[in-house]
């Protein structure tokens, strides 16, 4: 993760991560914050594969961001979808303009996920081998081996 664009989203999924376990901490002892989840069972589930979708996003991985988008736009996607139908047949009521804002805020963080790894380009061009790096990319090494090569004078006969 050398990018800043990186960093920043890592940091909003975390965000909206500890946003989403607080709204279903409040909801589960009976607090009303405004918001709700659509689904509690679901939500614990999101919960547990956000974080390994995170981590797979931090580790630079194409299969956390698909899993990632796919999990929340089957969860959220569907919601914002029903909320804007409602708000155009005007059967919206306030409920609905939040719970709609905070589906349109968890779909944009994994689709800007996706296209931030899909663009990454020192993820294609410069793929990481820790087994070979050290040795064919440490040009420091290589000079130093390569000094003291040149002082060993040996005695011959």
């Amino acid at each position: 993760m050398k990018n800043l664009s990186t960093w920043l989203l890592a940091c909003f999924m975390i965000m909206f991560w500890l946003f989403r376990l607080v709204v279903a901490f409040t909801t589960s002892l009976g607090i009303d914050i405004g918001f709700a989840p659509l689904n509690m069972n679901i939500e614990i589930v999101l919960l547990f594969v956000t974080l390994v979708a995170v981590v797979l996003v931090v580790k630079r991985k194409l299969l956390g961001a698909i899993i990632y988008l796919v999990s929340y736009g089957a969860y959220f996607g569907v919601d914002l979808f029903n909320r804007v139908m409602a708000m155009v047949n005007n059967t919206a009521v306030f409920n609905d303009y939040t719970s709609m804002f905070v589906s349109f805020i968890a779909m944009i963080i994994p689709i800007a996920v996706l296209f931030d790894i899909l663009v990454d380009k020192q993820r294609k061009l410069h793929p990481v081998d820790k087994k070979t790096d050290w040795f064919y990319k440490n040009e420091e090494y290589d000079r130093k081996l390569d000094e003291r090569a040149d002082k060993n004078n040996y005695k011959t006969l």
